[in-house]
Parts: C-alpha cells; structure tokens; sequence
C-alpha cells in the first residue's frame, strides 16, 4: 500500500470520524467521507483492547495486505476500527468481511465481489 493511500494525521483522523456516520459490519467500524480528490485514503485504528502492540501491529499489517489487494473507486477518505473479536477470526475470515463491507459501501470497483 502507497503511503499516498494512507491517513496518518490525527487531526484527519479525528475529522473523519467527527463529522461522518458510522458504518458497522461484524468486527469492523468503518466511517467514510467523500470528496473531490482524485485518489482514496484509509486509515486503520486498532485499539489497546486488541491485545499488545506484537498484535495489535499484526492486524494493521494483514488490513494494509488486504486493502492492497483490489482497486478501489477515487474520492473518498476512509477509516476501519478493529473490533476485539477479530482476533478469534482466520486471515480468510478477515479478509471476506472486510472486502464485503468495503463492496457494500461501494467503494471497491468493479460489478461483483470476488
């Protein structure tokens, strides 16, 4: 993943969250904002209840390998908080439920989830 494609300022982050609707799905929280930009941005939050900071660095790494995998529509910041429940979950299971909610919200391009 670009470090283009990545929010890191706190003050974006806490923007995002602040002024847009959360979106629930599983173990996920996601909070979209839409713009005019001509690229996308996601930010991961994985909080302290997760686990140490071994884990914790673990589940963002698998995030950022899994957002890599597919192309994504432009205009839109993104942030995913982790629930604690992922960590009774596979790769495979991380992998389908975030692609599906990231499908849902259309923001993967493309007609079908694959």
């Amino acid at each position: 993943m670009n470090k283009e494609h990545i929010v890191k300022n706190n003050l974006d982050f806490q923007r995002i969250i602040k002024k847009n609707k959360p979106y629930k799905y599983k173990d996920y929280i996601l909070y979209i904002e839409r713009n005019n930009e001509n690229n996308y941005r996601f930010g991961f939050s994985v909080g302290k209840k997760i686990g140490k900071a071994v884990i914790r660095n673990k589940v963002k790494r698998q995030l950022r390998h899994i957002v890599s995998k597919k192309d994504y529509q432009n205009g839109f910041n993104c942030i995913i908080i982790v629930g604690s429940n992922v960590l009774n979950k596979t790769y495979k299971e991380m992998e389908k439920n975030l692609l599906e909610v990231l499908f849902k919200n259309n923001l993967i391009k493309g007609e079908k989830n694959e």
